[in-house]
């Protein structure tokens, strides 16, 4: 395997390590309601970072995307909606069909749309069909849905033994948002995809290879953002019992470390992404579209391993952590796989 993608694929890990660890600073805010918390968190990890990063990397911020007519900069734009509309339904699929089906559902339907549309829409897929590399690659995004599958297994496994229950549970439902949840996560990966142009005209500019894909993240985050925050805002807005000024009423101290633990919260989400370009800088151009297989996929294993360090497990028996390790293992032979049919 060559050095360049072991490293695309160590990248990746990073990031969706990130990932993974993301909402565990999240947890530690107290007394707010999840949409002051998530917009604040979303504002520091879609607006801001995204701004400053770019700032810093680009000659001039204002010349580079006034170069771009809309033809390059609204499909962007719009893909990044469309991942923000999977961030919404995300969590109302939890709230359907509770943690592990319902991540294991959507993360699964996003692997496969993400991972695979874009050579289909490339017109690719025959190519990539037609030569050994590209069918190694194809059957580690077999083995990784599989591995997914396992852990949401063991997920459910632990559930059960805990006696987790999911209130408002509704297949039905459940599945509609999941399904919906995954097609639309995967905008992140056509956005990633029509934002090339973007990515070559930061290279020409200067921009280092790993941070090309940069300050395509101000459009791409820009839609992103915009259907978050419009949903978290109109829901403080509209119901009765959510208040924005009660929340940021508390007292100072807590005030204080609660705007810092969305901060850090906000950081790591947008850092996923961060890595996920190193990453992406470092996988062949004809496989590029595999960045989000590695990065989904290494998400399931990481919360799985994160899961474990922070004792999640404990109490739920021998069974539910065998499966998940064996789930975490399927992932990374399928990690594997990927890396040896793109160095084919």
């Amino acid at each position: 395997m060559g050095s360049s993608i072991f490293l695309g694929i160590f990248w990746h890990f990073v990031g969706a390590t990130s990932a993974a660890c993301f909402y565990a600073p999240l947890k530690k805010v107290k007394n707010w309601s999840w949409e002051t918390m998530w917009s604040i968190a979303g504002l520091f990890s879609w607006i801001i970072l995204p701004w400053s990063i770019s700032y810093f990397l680009l000659p001039d911020f204002w010349a580079y995307y006034g170069s771009f007519g809309s033809q390059i900069l609204m499909p962007v734009f719009l893909f990044g909606a469309m991942w923000g509309v999977g961030n919404v339904g995300y969590g109302l699929t939890m709230r359907y069909l509770g943690m592990s089906m319902g991540i294991g559902i959507a993360i699964g339907i996003t692997l496969i749309v993400g991972t695979l549309m874009t050579p289909i829409l490339q017109g690719k897929f025959g190519e990539l069909v037609a030569s050994t590399g590209g069918k190694m690659t194809l059957l580690g995004v077999a083995v990784a849905v599989v591995g997914v599958a396992i852990v949401t297994y063991a997920g459910l496994l632990k559930e059960k033994t805990l006696g987790v229950q999911v209130v408002d549970f509704n297949l039905k439902k459940g599945l509609l948002l999941a399904i919906m949840c995954g097609i639309f996560s995967a905008g992140m990966s056509f956005a990633m995809s029509a934002a090339v142009p973007m990515h070559t005209k930061a290279a020409e500019l200067g921009v280092d290879n790993l941070y090309v894909a940069l300050p395509s993240y101000v459009v791409i985050m820009g839609g992103g953002a915009i259907v978050n925050l419009g949903f978290c805002i109109s829901r403080l807005f509209i119901k009765k019992e959510l208040s924005f000024k009660q929340d940021i009423s508390v007292p100072k101290s807590l005030l204080i470390s609660n705007v810092l633990f969305a901060i850090l919260g906000g950081a790591m989400w947008y850092f996923q992404f961060f890595f996920y370009a190193w990453g992406h800088a470092n996988i062949p151009t004809e496989y590029g579209f595999m960045s989000w297989m590695l990065h989904m996929s290494f998400y399931v294993l990481c919360g799985g391993i994160v899961g474990l360090v922070l004792k999640e497990w404990l109490g739920t028996g021998t069974k539910p952590v065998r499966v998940l390790c064996i789930g975490c293992l399927v992932i990374i032979v399928a990690a594997n796989i990927v890396g040896l049919g793109m160095a084919n």
